[in-house]
């Protein structure tokens, strides 16, 4: 197969490689009664060290500060967090994860990570290799493509 032949199954895959991506996600939002960007915040605040300010999770997931306190009301309200001051700087307030619902997440979290891994059972280290590569470059490109979005005008 051609270099151009590979390029253009990138394209023919690409659009409905993260279309299913969209859609486990909204599987995965559904079973938690979360909505979807909120599940892939939560997964990104579980993975930070805490506790943890709301500057640090806007920091993280990509967010306005407002939107970041938004996200943290939501998660909040349906038992995910708490927020307490910070006995060092009362003026800033700290987050956590409740220990039971971490528990909960990083349990569905090995269970569908199990399926993920033997996916690539049978893979070498090269081919492993490439798709580690793969994901930092969609990663890095994500977040670029998302600026470049940004400084778009609506519509």
């Amino acid at each position: 197969m051609s270099r151009a032949d590979r390029l253009a199954e990138i394209r023919r895959f690409g659009p409905r490689h993260l279309a299913s991506y969209a859609l486990f996600n909204q599987a995965v939002a559904d079973h938690l009664g979360l909505h979807p960007t909120d599940v892939q915040c939560l997964r990104l605040i579980s993975m930070e060290p805490g506790p943890f300010t709301t500057r640090r999770v806007a920091e993280v997931t990509g967010v306005t500060s407002s939107a970041a306190s938004r996200l943290l009301d939501r998660l909040e309200r349906a038992g995910y967090l708490t927020r307490r001051r910070d006995e060092h700087d009362r003026r800033r307030t700290l987050v956590s994860l409740v220990p039971e619902a971490e528990r909960r997440l990083e349990s569905l979290w090995d269970y569908l990570g199990e399926a993920f891994e033997a996916r690539f059972e049978d893979n070498s280290d090269e081919e492993l290799a490439v798709v580690v590569e793969y994901m930092r470059r969609s990663i890095e490109l994500a977040n670029l493509q998302i600026e470049r979005l940004r400084g778009l005008a609506p519509g």
